[in-house]
């Protein structure tokens, strides 16, 4: 008999009612993984001018005292305002992970919203690691749902990040089916963001994620309170994919529930930069490691891409801030070649030296057909660069350095941590060491704790 629930219900019920005993041990530990690395993130958040704006707004307008904390302040107030704060600090230095089907940063949305509820109703590490596990699921099929043609002018993390999060506290707060479908509701009618920013090196995007995790958060609050949402937000004639996408494919909503985990397929970010140029720069570093290029040696940089790289990082010709640079392909690779790296430390001090402005006008994008085939499943790095000595040289990445097959350790993901923390000056040594056992425990944490003491 065929199914007639709604694919969008079937979601929400699953959401719902998933236990942290149906969820597997791999995927707990990946999640507690994907927790840590945010955490990082979000402290280097700290150094960011909107960040910083995002705050004070929320110091003037949210209450003074309560149970979440703002990771980057160190003050408690209400959930709604910790979760936007900490949304935003945690995609300002482009490090937060990333789900290649999707193209969403589900971290920057989820974790800040349910950290603020467990903390501040005084839930188990356990009820937040099966919340968020419940947000990934979900934010990552409805990102699939929306596909390519939704990226190319929405900030899917913006979008799709709204419903991830309310979907995450709906689970963290109990809500059945029914509520959680009325979440879902709340939050898809508010989904926004859209790329025209960058054309600008406008602030939005700490808006998007700031946003998107305060707003999924309210969305959720108003269901348990009885308030009703669109039952087909996501699919009905004038939900989101009517509004949002030129190839939604419902049968992505449920893909595979229980059987297929996609919280265990994100991918870290190993590079400071959108994830559009991780591939080429690691083709790029295979490339000068394998022949012994110097910077001076190349004339040329042609990188073969998918489309979706074209569509967010062409705008960007000439970027006039850090963060525009992180969106720059011939920005990236000059750094890659000339610092050797692409961290946040690399943008900050280098991404307006002359010798790397240079650099990137040698860089070209050039459409790939097996590349742009195998997106967004696959992020394929091809480059082929020209010598001055008229030598014609190819290098290809397949998997590139923070993806499930080419993923990094604790041990890296610690050390990653420690250098954004350090970067945002946000926190110690000693105070991340002490944070990343309680991390690295919060299965058995009998409630959420403040991670950082005043």
């Amino acid at each position: 008999m065929k199914d007639t629930i709604a694919p969008g219900a079937q979601l929400a019920a699953f959401a719902a009612n998933l236990r942290y005993e149906d969820i597997p041990a791999p995927v707990l530990r990946r999640t507690e993984d994907l927790l840590l690395d945010w955490f990082g993130s979000a402290l280097a958040g700290k150094a960011g001018r909107p960040v910083q704006a995002i705050e004070a707004l929320a110091r003037e307008q949210g209450p003074q005292q309560g149970g979440a904390e703002v990771l980057i302040s160190r003050r408690k107030t209400s959930p709604l305002f910790a979760a936007m704060v900490n949304g935003a600090a945690s995609h300002y230095a482009e490090q937060d992970d990333v789900h290649n089907g999707s193209v969403f940063h589900p971290a920057t949305v989820i974790f800040p919203a349910v950290l603020a509820m467990a903390q501040d109703r005084g839930l188990s590490g356990k009820d937040l690691l099966t919340a968020s596990v419940a947000g990934y699921e979900a934010g990552i099929r409805i990102g699939e749902f929306l596909g390519r043609s939704h990226y190319k002018i929405f900030h899917t993390t913006g979008t799709v990040g709204t419903v991830a999060a309310a979907v995450a506290v709906g689970r963290l707060i109990g809500l059945d089916a029914r509520q959680m479908l009325d979440a879902i509701g709340s939050a898809g009618t508010q989904a926004a963001g859209l790329w025209e920013f960058l054309r600008d090196a406008a602030d939005s995007k700490q808006l998007h994620t700031a946003k998107a995790a305060s707003d999924g958060l309210l969305a959720a609050l108003l269901a348990e309170k009885g308030f009703t949402g669109a039952k087909q937000i996501l699919e009905g004639k004038q939900g989101m994919a009517a509004g949002m996408s030129e190839q939604a494919n419902p049968a992505a909503l449920t893909d595979r529930l229980g059987e297929r985990w996609a919280t265990i397929e994100t991918s870290f970010k190993f590079h400071a930069s959108c994830r559009h140029t991780h591939p080429a720069a690691d083709a790029l570093q295979k490339a000068m490691k394998e022949h012994a290029l110097k910077p001076a040696d190349i004339v040329e940089v042609i990188t073969h891409v998918h489309q979706g790289a074209i569509d967010v990082l062409g705008p960007v010709v000439d970027p006039q801030t850090v963060h525009q640079g992180k969106f720059s392909m011939g920005t990236v690779l000059g750094l890659i070649a000339i610092e050797g790296a692409a961290g946040v430390n690399e943008f900050e001090q280098h991404y307006r030296d002359p010798d790397v402005a240079d650099f990137r006008v040698r860089v070209k994008m050039a459409l790939d057909e097996e590349v742009d085939a195998a997106y967004p499943a696959r992020w394929i790095g091809k480059v082929t660069v020209h010598t001055r000595d008229g030598r014609v040289l190819h290098a290809r990445v397949d998997e590139p350095k923070g993806d499930p097959g080419n993923t990094l350790t604790r041990r890296e993901l610690e050390d990653k941590a420690l250098r954004l923390a350090a970067f945002g000056a946000a926190a110690s040594e000693a105070e991340m060491e002490r944070a990343f056992a309680t991390l690295w425990g919060m299965a058995e944490c009998g409630k959420v704790p403040i991670l950082l003491s005043e």
